[in-house]
């Protein structure tokens, strides 16, 4: 039927054939460019990808046909009244998924479409239902809608433009869209409603099924990320698990463990990691860090991090040359990061921890049971001040000392000052302890099972000889 219009609305002047017939080439041509990238994304389903680029297709094709099948009715213009009644639609086709009704409010009478009827799945010979009656074919849940929308357009005026599921008599439920406007009489007063109802239950299946596919990409996606930064991780972190003593040859000084603790928030793997490593000159670097960030470009940032650190130690450079270094190379990175670090070489023969910090927390001393954060020297985040130069500070240490190195998070849920106070409230069961790996677990026993925003680090290193 044809649309009402108000009583102050003009008609609107058909648009010329010429016009519409270009548009109507060119949604065709565009449908078979689109049908053509669908056929390239055909595969056996198992690749999340392809199945969301199928997906999307397949909804953009099914608007195509529904843009084409418009287009062709604006450029025929309605269909002359028959003296036979045409045989039905097909049901898949646009016509039979798109109808119309008008409600007079005055006669309480209301005039059904053809196709409206076939929407709804009622007998075309049946009574159309009245406004009162629509709602009794409405989802329970989406009828305080529908009443909504009939209200504001027949109490205020306002359009109707809004989806609700209808229950079909075979039980089979769809998805309406509805569009509607109040008819005025010459008074100004509503006199009857029209509406265009069309079945948009395939589209938003295709809609579902493209924000399905996506979502599965995108969990797919972070998966492989996760695998590949966890997997960077360990191939970087020192290889040895559980304890180890150095140096590998002669007297054995330091006993070393050292343990990662998982964000329990968030699956992204972060930048921080510990190191131990012995160097040419008989020296120990003990260093642990974090680079801000998660993923896999931070995971491989922080494996050149570590490499710098290593190498520049192995190399002779002293802790606070080192961390100016390491923050001349993060300022030239070509994605600018920030990181924080400490770093100590520790000379076994005078038993001194020479150490640097760049924005991290000191290392904490523990001896005969009670601890004590290390007094620290100067030094700025890596990656904040560009020329930044960073201190040093020297340590002397006995047999049976207990060094504490951690990253930022170890202790969750408290500000830096107090994380450090609950680590050194553990020192008389530190002293306890006969190994670093037991004061490790230690640690973890007290704070891994807390609930952590991001990753943790930490590195004991008793001093045995």
């Amino acid at each position: 039927m044809p649309p009402h219009l108000s009583a102050d609305r003009p008609a609107a002047q058909p648009p010329g054939r010429g016009s519409v017939d270009a548009l109507i080439s060119q949604a065709r041509r565009l449908k078979g460019e689109v049908d053509a990238v669908r056929r390239d994304t055909q595969s056996d389903g198992s690749d999340p990808q392809e199945r969301w680029q199928r997906a999307l297709c397949d909804l953009a094709l099914h608007q195509l046909d529904d843009l084409d099948e418009h287009l062709g009715q604006l450029r025929d213009g309605p269909p002359p009244s028959p003296a036979a009644t045409p045989p039905p639609p097909e049901r898949d086709s646009l016509l039979s998924r798109v109808g119309s009704a008008e409600w007079n409010l005055l006669t309480d009478e209301a005039s059904w479409s053809g196709e409206l009827f076939q929407i709804l799945g009622r007998d075309p010979a049946a009574a159309p239902l009245t406004l009162d009656e629509l709602p009794s074919v409405v989802l329970d849940e989406d009828r305080r809608r529908l009443t909504a929308m009939v209200t504001d357009c027949l109490v205020d005026a306002k359009p109707i433009d809004g989806e609700f599921r209808i229950v079909r008599p075979d039980g089979e439920a769809r998805t309406v869209h509805m569009m509607g406007e109040p008819v005025l009489d010459s008074d100004g007063s509503t006199s009857s409603m029209w509406a265009v109802l069309r079945d948009v239950s395939e589209l938003r299946r295709s809609q579902r099924a493209v924000s399905e596919t996506r979502d599965s990409l995108q969990r797919h996606r972070a998966h492989t990320e996760h695998r590949l930064a966890v997997e960077l991780q360990e191939a970087v972190l020192p290889p040895w698990r559980g304890s180890l003593r150095l140096p590998h040859q002669g007297p054995q000084t330091l006993d070393l463990a050292a343990h990662c603790l998982r964000s329990s928030t968030s699956a992204m793997i972060g930048g921080d990691w510990y190191d131990a490593l012995e160097l040419t000159d008989g020296e120990t670097l003990l260093s642990v860090g974090d680079l801000t960030g998660h993923g896999v470009a931070v995971a491989s940032g922080m494996a050149a991090l570590l490499g710098a650190v290593r190498g520049m130690a192995m190399a002779g450079t002293q802790p606070g040359q080192l961390m100016s270094w390491l923050n001349q190379l993060l300022d030239a990175t070509v994605q600018p990061a920030l990181g924080s670090a400490v770093c100590c070489r520790y000379r076994p023969d005078t038993r001194t921890l020479t150490w640097a910090k760049a924005g991290h927390p000191a290392p904490l001393l523990f001896r005969d049971g009670t601890g004590r954060r290390l007094n620290a020297p100067d030094g700025v985040l890596l990656g904040a001040t560009p020329g930044a130069v960073y201190a040093q500070a020297e340590e002397t240490l006995e047999v049976g000392d207990l060094l504490v190195l951690h990253t930022d998070g170890l202790v969750p849920g408290h500000n830096p000052a107090d994380s450090v106070n609950l680590l050194l409230d553990l020192g008389p069961r530190l002293g306890e302890t006969d190994t670093a790996q037991d004061c490790v677990r230690l640690v973890v026993d007290e704070f891994g099972e807390s609930e952590r925003e991001g990753d943790a680090c930490v590195l004991v290193a008793r001093v045995t000889y």
